[in-house]
């Protein structure tokens, strides 16, 4: 009996040393059907479950690797997936010397789950042969970037969707919502994000989401970054090539797709416009690094099952495109990192161009406003019996409105550290200055703007921003930040350095503090040294004279009178309203 316990004994550790050296070998067999596919297309996996699905994959293929880089706002790290079939490890210094990398983006808003499902049976099919494995094109996946909304679980907050069963909520941790979130940088996770993607540089971006909007027949639209913004003959491209491409595999294989529906409560029938995709948006960001970028819109009011096999199939087949395209690919973002440089007009602003359209072959459901039982009022009524395909006006060409003249250079005082910070995530090279240091330089006054009157995203950000011009000889102190726009970041530093662009850190109220006047006066003492200041000055007195005159409120508001007068003195503070980055020509 001792000896049979002493051989029991022998036999369980025998095991557990062969398991053991299973997992160190990585031949553990794992069941790799998905909690989507075990559900029959009802159910998305957990966050737990796609992490732990990637593990095993990565434990089972040399191919694949999976690495923790940056922090989230959940308090857990963001995950990269890597699928290289050369299985040369994930130095991507290395791999982008002869490949092209693609970034697949999942779960920003993890409601719409699709992608995640669709991403991990890709990863798996490709690295046990069951579909072509690409040989030249690296596929690297964020297999859930809303960490926190993935967490925070519920069945109920996407009311317009059809399935599935629970799903993620749309703002993280810290209720952002992290497709708002790239040029701000609020969040740890587009901190995060940041890292990995200047760490991967990808060639082509895909970021998978589910649409709201109008009813049709589609379950797959697309939508890619917008060609006259993205500009030069990478634009062109995307446009003329990468796109038509794409709708003619996915027609190949029975899948109909069409651009992004663009329209909200009302039928799609009159048309509708491109996204206008600015750096704030996964793609307008990803466009700064002139990364050819695409999202995936599934529709929301068809099966969970066919949304997710949609998306995978629209997935191979930009990996195709990648494949068959990637010298191309290469050559024309080369060319593009050489597009603009200084001394050259680069647009800010853009509005649709309505003197150029385009038709599509539109597959929807007829709809009419009908009155509504409820309300009593019209609403919107879709008659899926009634499906019709015709044509329709697309209006996907844009202009810009503005534009600026590109500087040698930006400098910054040291004091705007967070602005720093930022530029340095985004690998922005700069140099500093040595020694205190005095140059004439372009310098800007806001000199108006308008500012949201609800919170959006954190902030009461400004809009309509316009700035006055002057030269003037300024002095920076030893430390402070000379930063070239010869360099590969060129477009990110315009972007959010120039007050008048969009998504500029002047208008996600980054300067903020500029716009309060510090100091004062007290109207008892200033009134007597403004009737000198008149006296002293017969030029300032004529202009006085005139605005008296012809502006009534100035006229009989006394209070407005002493501060316009006070404003040109010497005694106004230089800091008002002086935008604190200067440009060197």
């Amino acid at each position: 009996m001792k000896k049979l316990l002493v051989l029991t004994l022998l036999l369980v550790a025998c095991n557990k040393n062969i398991e053991k050296q299973n997992i160190e070998n990585k031949n553990i067999e794992v069941d790799f059907t998905t909690i989507f596919e075990k559900s029959e297309g009802l159910e998305t996996a957990t966050y737990y479950e796609t992490i732990k699905y990637y593990q095993d994959l990565a434990n089972s293929y040399p191919e694949i690797s999976l690495q923790e880089i940056g922090e989230t706002d959940a308090g857990k790290p963001l995950h990269m997936a890597t699928l290289n079939m050369k299985a040369s490890g994930d130095n991507f210094e290395t791999i982008r010397q002869n490949n092209r990398i693609l970034l697949i983006n999942n779960g920003i808003h993890p409601g719409e789950s699709d992608g995640i499902d669709a991403t991990m049976m890709l990863f798996r099919d490709i690295a046990d042969g069951k579909i072509k494995a690409p040989q030249s094109t690296i596929i690297v996946t964020i297999p859930i970037y809303n960490v926190g909304g993935s967490l925070n679980r519920n069945s109920t907050t996407r009311t317009n969707q059809n399935g599935p069963k629970t799903y993620g909520f749309r703002g993280n941790a810290r209720n952002y919502d992290l497709n708002r979130d790239f040029i701000k940088s609020d969040t740890k996770n587009a901190k995060a994000f940041a890292q990995i993607f200047h760490l991967v540089q990808p060639d082509v971006f895909i970021d998978n989401h589910v649409s709201n909007g109008a009813d049709y027949q589609y379950t797959l639209t697309h939508l890619f970054t917008q060609h006259n913004k993205l500009g030069g003959e990478l634009g062109e491209f995307i446009h003329t090539e990468m796109m038509p491409t794409l709708e003619q595999k996915l027609e190949e294989k029975s899948w109909d797709i069409t651009p992004y529906v663009n329209v909200f409560n009302r039928t799609p029938d009159s048309g509708f416009t491109q996204f206008l995709d600015s750096p704030r948006y996964s793609t307008g960001y990803t466009t700064l690094f002139n990364t050819l970028g695409m999202m995936v819109e599934t529709h929301m009011l068809k099966p969970y099952k066919q949304r997710v096999e949609g998306t995978y199939e629209l997935m191979k087949s930009m990996i195709e495109i990648t494949e068959e395209q990637g010298d191309k690919i290469t050559q024309l973002r080369k060319a593009q990192a050489k597009l603009w440089a200084a001394g050259d007009t680069y647009p800010l602003t853009w509005a649709l161009d309505t003197s150029r359209t385009s038709t599509l072959k539109f597959k929807g459901y007829e709809g009419e406003m009908i009155p509504s039982e409820f309300t009593g009022a019209k609403r919107l009524k879709y008659d899926r019996s009634k499906p019709f395909t015709k044509d329709i006006t697309y209006q996907n060409y844009f202009k810009a409105t503005d534009s600026i003249t590109i500087p040698e250079a930006y400098i910054i005082p040291q004091g705007w550290y967070n602005v720093i910070d930022l530029l340095k995530l985004n690998n922005v090279e700069f140099t500093q200055f040595k020694n205190d240091t005095t140059l004439t330089v372009e310098s800007y006054k806001i000199g108006s703007f308008e500012t949201r009157k609800s919170a959006y995203e954190g902030h009461y950000a400004h809009f309509n921003t316009i700035v006055n011009t002057s030269e003037n000889k300024v002095t920076f102190r030893k430390g402070d930040y000379l930063i070239s726009t010869n360099q590969k970041t060129i477009r990110y530093l315009l972007e959010t350095l120039e007050p008048s662009a969009p998504d500029s850190f002047f208008n996600w109220n980054f300067f903020d503090t500029i716009l309060q006047q510090k100091e004062g006066f007290s109207p008892y003492v200033w009134e007597d040294r403004a009737e000198q200041l008149l006296k002293e000055n017969p030029k300032l007195q004529i202009e006085y004279n005139i605005k008296i005159s012809y502006d009534e409120d100035f006229a009989n508001n006394w209070y407005q009178q002493l501060d316009w007068l006070y404003k040109q003195s010497k005694h106004y503070e230089a800091a008002h309203m002086q935008y604190p980055i200067y440009r060197l020509k």
